[in-house]
């Protein structure tokens, strides 16, 4: 693909306008495009209400998604399906569509590669390689919309990256797939995951939208949050809490803080004792994660998830053990990483 062409899913509506004007054509064309491409069309040939010349001339500037399919799993325990979608630079990013009761969602990438370096988490190990575009982020969605038929009705940023690593582009896309004249999914069915970087939770406080903040806690201390998040060097749990509290204050949401339970790491009954104390008196909830099998980190799943669950019940603290979806497929929490697109069409 040319590298001069412009991602058309990057631009705000006024600047495909702008883009639009210096083609010499109306500004009206503009809302006729931005119609297409959110109704999902990916060719500017099949835009029939566009005079075929002005067709011709869109196609040498824009091009639309840049997110094309190299591979699709199918759990056959659950319907998941993992998609690995390859960017124009032939970067390869991972993408999941979860079904529920009450609609579909789409847990979206936000980096290829992550540099958090998480200890029990597969997008860590091949390392960071770059930020992905808002419009990289808004073509993952749309790829898995035109793929199924099927209407999108939650956002998850919880794949490969974190989010809060990509801020701006992050906050773009989250404004872009709220918008009534894209997809128009509410705020509050939208949920950003970090593994605790203060400054963007605080930022992002301050958006004034009330998007669920997903916080990636891990650990009931910093000695052994350490052991297995080498973020906790730079940010200590009470500074979390302290952030944390300032979301919930300006948003009236709740923070969701995920657990991942090890076995013999962060599983005891004495760690379910120290976390509920730590988190007690904050609008909060929490969702454990027994931890799924990753290569190379020999990290094993945790038998005491039950037990776990009743300590921190009995703090009055809300509580859930994480549905596992996908993981048959690599799908589930964690397993998610960037492959080579070599590999992965041989998965098939």
């Amino acid at each position: 693909m040319d590298s001069a062409l412009i991602n058309i899913y990057d631009l705000e509506f006024e600047e495909l306008k702008n883009e639009i004007l210096k083609l010499g054509e109306p500004a009206f064309r503009a809302k006729q495009v931005w119609k297409w491409i959110y109704q999902g069309t990916t060719r500017f040939d099949d835009m029939t209400d566009l005079p075929k010349a002005f067709r011709e001339r869109l196609k040498g500037v824009f091009y639309i998604g840049g997110a094309g399919i190299v591979n699709k799993f199918v759990s056959q325990k659950d319907g998941t399906r993992k998609y690995l979608l390859a960017l124009y630079d032939g970067k390869v990013v991972e993408c999941v569509l979860m079904k529920y009761h009450y609609g579909n969602s789409v847990c979206i990438s936000t980096q290829v590669g992550c540099r958090m370096g998480c200890r029990f988490c597969a997008s860590s190990q091949p390392g960071f390689d770059r930020n992905l575009s808002t419009g990289e982020m808004i073509a993952q969605v749309m790829a898995i919309r035109n793929d199924t038929e099927e209407k999108i009705s939650h956002i998850v940023l919880m794949g490969i990256g974190e989010p809060f690593d990509n801020y701006d582009n992050v906050v773009r896309f989250l404004r872009r797939m709220n918008s009534q004249n894209t997809l128009n999914i509410s705020y509050r069915k939208m949920t950003v995951s970090t593994c605790g970087l203060v400054p963007g939770i605080i930022k992002f406080s301050e958006e004034g939208f009330p998007v669920n903040l997903s916080v990636s806690l891990h650990a009931p201390n910093d000695e052994i949050r350490m052991k297995i998040m080498p973020i906790a060097k730079r940010y200590s749990i009470d500074n979390i809490l302290s952030a944390c509290n300032i979301y919930t204050q300006k948003t009236g949401r709740r923070v969701t803080f995920e657990y991942t339970l090890i076995k013999d790491v962060n599983d005891r009954n004495e760690h379910a004792e120290e976390l509920a104390r730590k988190l007690s008196g904050l609008l909060c909830h929490i969702n454990l994660i027994p931890v799924n099998s990753v290569e190379g980190t020999g990290y094993t799943k945790s038998e005491r998830v039950e037990s776990f669950r009743r300590i921190i019940e009995k703090y009055g603290i809300p509580v859930t053990v994480r549905r596992e979806l996908g993981s048959d497929i690599a799908a589930s929490c964690g397993q998610l990483r960037k492959r080579s697109v070599e590999r992965d069409r041989m998965v098939d």
